[in-house]
Formats: C-alpha cells, structure tokens, sequence
C-alpha cells in the first residue's frame, strides 16, 4: 500500500454528513436554547452586553467547562498524540502539562486581576487603550488578530486533514463547511448559549475518549491490556529506537526532543493563551468570585482529554506500526503523515476499523467547531469594540453593535477558511504552523500580562516589547535554520532547533525588553482609571426597567437579581478579590512547580525508563481511566447544580 496515500476507511459522504449535518444540529438546539433564554432569564441574545459577555454573570462550572472546550483543538489532540509516536510517553507529558495546562493556571492570576481592575471591558485591548493610547491599541490589535488567525486556520488545517483522510472529502470544501454551521450557532446563541454547547461538545469528546482507552486497555484483540501495551512499545524501542531517548525507549520521560517540544508548546502555549480574546472573554463573561476557580478546576480538567487521547492512540499507533492492520503496513508512516497529525488516525482504524474512524471523526469533529466558536466570538468582539465602535462610530448603539458582531462573525468564518486553504495549498501542515506560532506572537506574551497586572510598565515598554520580540523570534528561527542546516525550507524552518531558538528569543526578549524600559521610566497608572472604564454604557444597556412585570416573579429572575446585587457589590469594592487572587498565585504556582518540575526533572535526570510494574498501576489506571471519569463526574455535578438549579 502507498505510503503517501491512504485509501478512505469511510465513505465520502459520512464527512458530509458529518462536517454538515452535526453543524447544522447544533444550530438548531443553540434556537432553541435562545428562545428558553430570552423567555425564561432576564437576560436576551439581543442586548450587544448579553451577545458578548454573557452580561458577565457565567458561573464557575461552565467557564471551566467552556476553557476546556476552548484549549481542546483538534490541533491539540493530533499534535499531542504526534508526539507521543515520534517520542513516547514523554511527548504527551510535555505537550499537555508544561506545553498547555500551566499557562490556564497562570490565566487564573489575570481573571482575577482583570476583575479588579477592568471589571467593565469587553475586550482585554480596551484596557490597552485606556491605558496607553491609540498608537499601542493597535500593535497590540495586531498581534490578538494575529493569534487568532493562526489559532482558528490551525483548527481548520486539522479538522480538514483528518476529514479528507478517513471519508476522501475534498479539503477545501471540508475548510469552508466545517466553521459554516459554526457561524451559524453562535450568531444565534452569542457567549452565553455557546457555552452550553461547549459543554455538550466537550462531554461529547470526553465519552469518546473513555471509549478508544477503555477498548486499548481492557479489551481490543490487538492490544487489550496495559501488560500488553508495554511488551508492544518495548519491542518498538528496539526496532525503531527514538532518537533522544535513554536507551531509545518510548516508556521514558528522559527524551531531549520531547523537551525541547515541550519548551516550544510553553511559549507558544503562552502566547495562544495570553493574547487570544476568547481566554479573556471567559473571565470577563464569569461572575468575580469564581473566575478563579473557574481556570483552576479548568486547567486540572483538561490535563485529562489530550493526555488521555496521545497516551491511547498516540502509543497504539506506535505500538502498531508493525500489525498488518496499520494502514500504512508495511511501511512506517512518512513525515508528511506524521506532521499532518495522522498517527491518532490510522490507531483508530487499525484498533476499530470503520466505528473507530467513526468515533474519531466525531471528536475531532466537536474539537473543532467548540473552539472554533471561542474564535469567532472572540474575533467579533475586537472588530466590534475595538475597531468599530472605538474608531469608527464611538457612539453606536446597542443594536448597531449587535449587527456588527454578527456580521464580523461570519467574516471571520470566511477568513479563517481562507488562511486554512493558503497553508494547505502552499505545503504548510498543522505541525509547521504549530511549531512557528509561538514565535510570531511571543513577545507580545509579557506586555500584555503586565498590562492588567503592573502599574509600572509604560507605554514605550509595551510597545517595544511585542515589536522587539516579533523581530527577535524571527531573527532567531531564520538565522538557526540557515545555519544548523545550510538551507531555507518548510522542513528546515520547521524542525525542533530553529522553532525553538525563534520561541524562545521571542518571549524572553519581550520579557526583558519591556522590564528594561518601564524599569528606566516606571509609571505610575492609577486603576481606577480602568476600573470606571465602560460603568455608563453597561448600566444603560441593563436599567432596572428591562426586566417585564411578569417574568419578575419567576425563580430564575429572582436568582439572577440577587446574584447581579452580589456582584455589585464586589466590583464596588475591589479589595474583596484579594483573596481570590491570593489562591490564584499561590495555586497557579504550586500547580506550575509540579508540573513542569516536581514530577519531570527527576525522572529526566536519573534517565528513568518505566517499569512494567509501574506502567500497568500508575500510568494507565490512573491517567487512561480513573482521571477522566472523576473529572466527567466533576462537571456533571457543575452543570448540575450551575443550570439545572441556578445555583
């Protein structure tokens, strides 16, 4: 069988149905849940403050399971189990825990912060522009565009990828039809209501994941058991030893590749992070006392779904290779295949045949709308805020504002397909473009954190810190490429040395560039200034009269007052969040220190090679099963008592 091409497990209408079809559903139950909303709440998918910021009322529950959905790309689970083929267990340890899950902890430090000192802003830039003027509003517009142009093709160069190779659909038409129902969902539902759809998608993905590690682990002809996942990764260490590894095993966390990934994934992970609207979306849209909560329980929740998803069909596919029931048997895959995101893929057909490209189309499926949604929503709120209403018509309406956003959601639909088909069309794949992310948008990374949390950065300081950065990142990744391997190309400019080289000058760069500067002028910024930002304009677009005499006797309106009176209560007095944001540093560092320290240098250091014992007790009892039922219990209980009790 070609290696370069793999014939379809599914027919080619299953993606249209799929891609189609699924889209279409959702659109139809976010109606739905529009209708329920504006019946039965006081607050209506009309009102621009509603659409944008769920009027900043979201409980601890479902932010954590919208965060969830948010950083669950198809980009995240193919990248995630691309490195768990070509490095082993340490792949995935470093993609999800130092590459990913420590940046949602240190979020939880600026939720709170943007509570006590931005608790009225839409977007992140209207602190940047109250703050430092028009000049840096719009570097830092560029690089929140930047991330979110890169984010949202990447989910689509993903999504697509997978799509054409399990049903033979067209690429482009699967780029262009996957965000379609997308766009529609969210301008009828806006933040709130998709939300709710989050959650399902992510529930959704969840169960799924328990199906392929319950079928690996217990019961599947081919591997069955953890015992045999072992002697089967054990003996691929000997055919097909990982370059890196102690001893070229794949049951190590002693691997210099999958470190240097994981260094790569931190700083690109901070940027995708730190500068993507949809993360500050979520903690402007929760109510000031759970924000924090809300990106603690998200960030230890989906720990869970890519570790889970690259240590079962990242390790099947390496486990595989040589089972005559891998697509690509006898040959290995190639590095286009690989770079693509396919090994999670051709897993799931070589351990379940068509089901299996079924269930695995389906996540994929559900990744990449869910966080497509935080894309759009997050897009369309810059464009509305910061480029509209701030430089074109300062004195738009409610209803103007409205239109806008949904206008600017279906542009952006448009333009995320569209950078997705130039990368597909000049040769760039998910793992290029998930490599070089980071540098294009680190140095940006310091600048804006300080922007909400540092009184003294000035102006030149932000500025010169993203600008320096970009240019450093860039200096740094062409000139390393260049050198390491004499030549300029998609493969040299995207292999681990230069990406690395790019990322990290980019954010240690922007990091020193902007302290150096503030630290020669510091100002002095008074929060207050930021605080009473925007206190007008939401108050009108909620007057006390907005709420019908009948609807004010309903359980959920009596509930929703009292909690806007709570809330009131906390942004009047800012103070009242030091102890949340106490818990916020504290857990973020703690948190931090085990992940990227505590629990890897160790065993990186005495080249540590897992144990049969210790692969069969631990590792996959506890991160393949019993991780990912608690924390699906974990949100039912949230989603119970958050929606179903309004509590």
């Amino acid at each position: 069988m070609s290696t370069s091409k793999i014939a379809p497990v599914l027919p080619e209408g299953a993606g249209y149905g799929v891609v189609v079809g699924i889209g279409f559903f959702f659109a139809l139950v976010m109606a739905g849940i529009s209708f329920i909303q504006n019946r039965y709440t006081k607050y209506s998918t009309k009102g621009s403050e509603e659409f944008n910021t769920a009027s900043r009322s979201i409980k601890s529950g479902l932010i954590a399971a919208g965060i969830v959905s948010a950083w669950t790309w198809a980009a995240t689970l193919l990248q995630s189990s691309t490195v768990a083929y070509e490095y082993g267990i340490s792949g995935p340890f470093w993609s999800d825990a130092a590459g990913a899950v420590v940046q949602i902890f240190m979020f939880a430090v600026l939720a709170c912060k943007v509570k006590q000192n931005a608790p009225r802003c839409h977007t992140f830039l209207e602190i940047i522009h109250r703050r430092y003027g028009k000049t840096t509003h719009l570097v830092f517009i560029f690089f929140a565009l930047l991330t979110n142009v890169l984010v949202a093709s990447q989910l689509l160069l993903g999504g697509s990828a997978v799509v054409t190779a399990l049903t033979g659909m067209n690429v482009y038409a699967a780029v262009f039809l996957i965000p379609f129902g997308v766009c529609i969902y969210v301008v009828l539902g806006g933040l709130r209501a998709t939300f709710l759809c989050d959650y399902t998608h992510t529930f959704i993905v969840m169960i799924i994941i328990l199906y392929f590690m319950f079928s690996v682990y217990t019961s599947n002809a081919l591997i069955g058991s953890p015992s045999a996942m072992f002697e089967l990764l054990k003996e691929a260490s000997i055919k097909r030893p990982v370059a890196g590894n102690i001893g070229g095993s794949y049951l190590t966390l002693k691997s210099n590749y999958g470190l240097i990934f994981g260094v790569i994934q931190l700083c690109s992970g901070m940027g995708t992070v730190f500068l993507d609207q949809g993360y500050w979306q979520r903690a402007i849209a929760s109510r000031p006392t759970t924000a924090v909560r809300a990106y603690i329980m998200g960030g230890m929740a989906w720990f869970a779904i890519p570790f889970g998803f690259a240590t079962t069909l990242g390790l099947a596919a390496v486990a595989l290779t040589d089972n005559p029931a891998y697509p690509t048997y006898p040959n290995n895959m190639t590095s286009t295949q690989v770079s693509s995101g396919l090994s999670a893929p051709f897993a799931a057909v070589a351990l379940l045949g068509k089901p299996g490209a079924i269930a695995l189309l389906l996540t994929l499926f559900m990744a990449v709308t869910s966080s497509s949604s935080s894309e759009l929503i997050a897009v369309s709120s810059i464009l509305t805020f910061d480029v509209y209403k701030m430089y074109i018509k300062p004195h738009a309406t409610p209803e103007e504002l409205i239109r806008i956003a949904h206008i600017m959601i279906c542009v952006f639909g448009v333009v995320m397909a569209v950078f997705a088909c130039i990368w597909n069309a000049i040769g760039i794949d998910l793992g290029w473009l998930f490599l070089v992310m980071g540098l294009l948008i680190g140095g940006a990374v310091f600048p804006a954190a300080f922007a909400v949390t540092w009184k003294k950065q000035n102006k030149w300081g932000a500025i010169c810190g993203c600008l320096s950065g970009l240019a450093a990142g860039l200096i740094a990744w062409l000139v390393e490429a260049k050198q390491y391997y004499g030549e300029l190309t998609v493969a040299t400019t995207g292999a681990s040395y230069p990406t690395l080289a790019g990322n990290m000058a980019g954010v240690l760069t922007g990091l020193i560039v902007t302290v150096v500067i503030s630290y020669i002028k510091p100002d002095d910024f008074d929060w207050e200034i930021t605080r009473s930002f925007n206190a007008q304009s939401v108050s009108s677009t909620h007057p006390p009269t907005q709420v019908p005499a009948p609807k004010s006797v309903l359980p959920t309106i009596i509930d929703e007052e009292k909690e806007a009176l709570e809330d009131a209560a906390v942004l009047e007095d800012p103070k009242r969040l030091n102890g949340a944001l106490r818990v916020a540093v504290v857990s973020s560092t703690v948190l931090t220190l085990l992940m990227l320290i505590i629990i890897p240098i160790p065993m990186f250091l005495t080249h540590y090679i897992f144990s049969k014992g210790f692969f069969e007790e631990f590792f996959a009892l506890f991160a393949c099963a019993i991780l990912p039922i608690y924390e699906a219990i974990g949100f039912f209980k949230d989603f119970y008592r958050d929606i179903m009790m309004g509590k």
